[in-house]
């Protein structure tokens, strides 16, 4: 029988500035009479890799462009956070009164370039997204090696609106130690069909399962620990998130937008 386990991390503090999220992790997790063990997959919400990073923006500290002023008039948005999405961002997508949805310097194309209010503290205070989420995730899976000796795979998540459907849910933007697909193309179905086009985002759904126990309100568990999933998803070193960006040749979708 196929099962894993997922635990969210109780009592995870509120993160500041300069914080090790990896030492925070691996004390959480002792906290919470755990074990980091090989081929745990950790994921956490970039929320608490942004304020460790100190990518939080105060309005009041933003001098808004002319561009800003403008697209701000096409929007209805503030200015001052029309121009702190404008520096987060390679190409406006579309701007109007009920959207403001750009590709970000990530390659991610998102509401208002990823910035968000949610959970951070100060009324003027956003959150940005981290400014590298694949290094953070290396970064994080180097140092939570050195703390315990146990290899183990990180996904950085955030919540997105869907194309074509209500909701919104988790997404992996950044990780490290796990390919992002489970590829299933040249393989057989059950009545011995050849399958071309399955490449599943394995690391997407990974994110998705996790957010079931992150909530999105005041839960306070913002880390969540996978067991068991050695055999459904396959461990690399060199891996990225990128991979999971689709060029505008390749996506049927962007034409409608």
């Amino acid at each position: 029988m196929k099962s894993f386990i997922a635990f969210a991390l109780n009592d995870f503090p509120l993160i500041k500035p300069g914080d090790n999220i990896a030492k925070t992790i691996v004390e959480t997790v002792g906290k919470n009479g755990l074990k980091i063990e090989d081929g745990d997959i950790i994921v956490a919400a970039q929320k608490i890799f942004s304020k460790a990073e100190g990518r939080v923006a105060r309005l009041r500290d933003v001098v808004p462009s002319k561009k800003a002023h403008e697209i701000a008039k096409k929007t209805g948005k503030g200015p001052k956070f029309v121009e702190l999405v404008l520096k987060e961002t390679k190409r406006i997508v579309k701007a109007s009164r009920e959207v403001l949805l750009v590709e970000d310097k990530h390659g991610l194309v998102c509401i208002n370039a990823g910035i968000d209010k949610s959970n951070v503290e100060g009324a003027g205070n956003f959150a940005l997204l981290p400014a590298n989420p694949d290094k953070s995730a290396q970064k994080c899976r180097r140092e939570i090696k050195k703390l315990t000796g146990k290899t183990v795979a990180i996904i950085i998540c955030d919540t997105y609106s869907r194309p074509f459907k209500r909701g919104q849910v988790n997404f992996a933007i950044g990780l490290a130690g796990i390919k992002p697909f489970k590829d299933y193309r040249g393989k057989k179905d059950l009545f011995g069909q050849i399958l071309k086009v399955k490449n599943v985002a394995v690391a997407d759904e990974i994110a998705a399962a996790a957010e079931l126990l992150m909530g999105q309100a005041d839960e306070a568990t913002p880390v969540v620990i996978f067991k068991g999933l050695n055999n459904v998803v396959q461990f690399c070193e060199d891996c990225s998130a990128d991979e999971l960006q689709i060029s505008r040749k390749e996506d049927l979708f962007k034409k409608a937008l």
